[in-house]
């Protein structure tokens, strides 16, 4: 004699894997989205560490060249950056230093930022030769 589960627990069984079907996507979204919203925040901290490792390659020699080295010795996403030169770059003159990094973006919710570019910029003073 088999003992077969009764039409309650099947019903119970069932219910659960339709409950399961319904929620999974919604928590694999949210997933997503808590990866990418960390992930901005790491390039936004990325992007504020370049302009920093940038501006203090321009102090000592005020050119975009020197700059975008030091960028890519620092390595990590810094050196992904793209950075622009302005100001007076003459011995001491305040030089403007911009810094732009595109976010990573997760797949499915990368989406929802867009085409955002993140952006920082100090203003240093120059000690180098002019």
């Amino acid at each position: 004699m088999t003992m077969r589960p009764s039409r309650r627990a099947e019903g119970v069984r069932g219910q659960a894997t339709v409950e399961l079907a319904v929620v999974l996507p919604v928590v694999v979204l949210l997933l997503l989205a808590v990866l990418q919203a960390g992930s901005l925040v790491r390039d936004r901290l990325a992007t504020v560490h370049a302009a920093r490792v940038a501006a203090r390659a321009v102090i000592v020699e005020p050119t975009p060249a020197a700059a975008a080295a030091a960028l890519r010795a620092a390595g990590g996403r810094a050196a992904d950056a793209r950075v622009q030169l302005g100001g007076d770059q003459r011995s001491g003159g305040y030089a403007t230093i911009t810094v732009r990094l595109t976010p990573a973006r997760v797949p499915i919710v990368g989406r929802a930022i867009g085409a955002t570019v993140l952006t920082e910029t100090l203003t240093v003073l120059v000690e180098g030769p002019s």
